[in-house]
């Protein structure tokens, strides 16, 4: 039997690095295209590496001519001026070019829960989200012409031990060991879908190289219920630090710290209940495994480490102060 050949674009990003482990050790033959700079996530000793910078067309054409692979994953396309450069060197060479997009593109406020693959993709306060958006218009009106067969994932806020998934990241870790306040928005109630990228993995890699995949879109996401609240109370007690709750409207929030619109108005304000049936469907052995409490764990422990990673940012501490005065 012919070994299936997967081009991944990225390969060592906090998504995509779970995503090449588990194709290698499913049997995929891995490339992964990237500028090769360091990364504190190595790549499988099975992987062939490119170099090439992904936002050159002349320097990805030429990393990749003559190559032909049954899928390609792309997670470094952002712009429809991206997309267009990424389609010019791929769509011609690949069975299946896979995008990943973002459950951030969904309708914002959400008219009707759970957002399902057909929610409406409008979300007028993330430029993030919009360029996301119109870079599905684009792969759909290609995959419709026949220049390119498509396939779309929607992974909501999905992570790693290296990622603190708060504003402010491991600043407002190190204000619950000290005891200080952490501001978190609304009133903590609000659901959010949180997703280890090791549980993501298993869903994309097993949508690779399927047929009834083409011209369809999937949300990838933990099925595990989770408040804001619950998030960061998950964080403290990995940190054995306390917890002191200070909630501000996000109308406020947005107002004083004006950097943090796109971020609660264009997406964490907002509930996020997402229907993946269409996945199981396609994927009916995927179970997620990792609940944000052992995520927590893991995020605190990759931190402690190494003091180097535990880096406070001053400004994110005085904002914090400022913001729960």
């Amino acid at each position: 039997m012919t070994q299936k050949t997967l081009l991944v674009i990225g390969g060592t990003g906090q998504i995509s690095a779970s995503c090449v482990r588990l194709a290698v050790r499913d049997g995929w033959a891995v490339t992964v295209v990237n500028r090769g700079s360091t990364s504190i996530r190595a790549l499988p000793a099975e992987v062939e590496h490119l170099t090439a910078d992904v936002r050159d067309e002349e320097s990805l054409a030429g990393a990749l001519r003559g190559r032909r692979f049954d899928s390609v994953a792309d997670f470094l396309t952002f712009t429809p001026e991206q997309l267009a450069t990424m389609l010019r060197v791929v769509a011609a060479s690949t069975g299946q070019y896979v995008f990943v997009g973002s459950a951030s593109t969904y309708q914002k406020p959400p008219a009707v829960l759970p957002i399902t693959e057909a929610t409406p993709l409008f979300n007028p306060w993330s430029q993030y989200a919009r360029d996301k958006i119109a870079c599905e218009r684009l792969l759909r009106d290609e995959h419709l012409a026949g220049r390119v067969r498509a396939t779309v994932v929607r992974p909501s806020h999905t992570y790693d031990e290296t990622h603190v998934p708060l504003l402010g990241g491991w600043t407002v870790i190190d204000r619950m060991r000290r005891g200080e306040p952490v501001v978190l928005h609304g009133d903590g109630t609000s659901m959010w879908a949180m997703t280890h990228s090791d549980d993501f993995a298993p869903a994309f890699v097993g949508l690779l190289g399927r047929d009834e995949a083409l011209g369809e879109a999937y949300n990838i996401m933990g099925p595990e219920l989770l408040t804001w609240n619950g998030i960061v109370r998950c964080l403290a007690d990995a940190a054995g630090g306390s917890l002191q709750l200070v909630h501000r409207t996000t109308h406020d929030l947005v107002e004083l710290a004006p950097e943090w619109d796109a971020d609660l108005r264009g997406d964490r304000s907002h509930p996020a209940l997402f229907d993946t049936t269409k996945i199981r469907a396609l994927v009916p052995d995927w179970e997620p495994r990792v609940p944000f409490a052992e995520g927590a764990r893991q995020i605190v422990a990759w931190h402690d480490a190494d003091a180097s990673r535990r880096v406070v940012d001053p400004a994110v501490d005085a904002l914090h102060d400022r913001l729960s005065a």
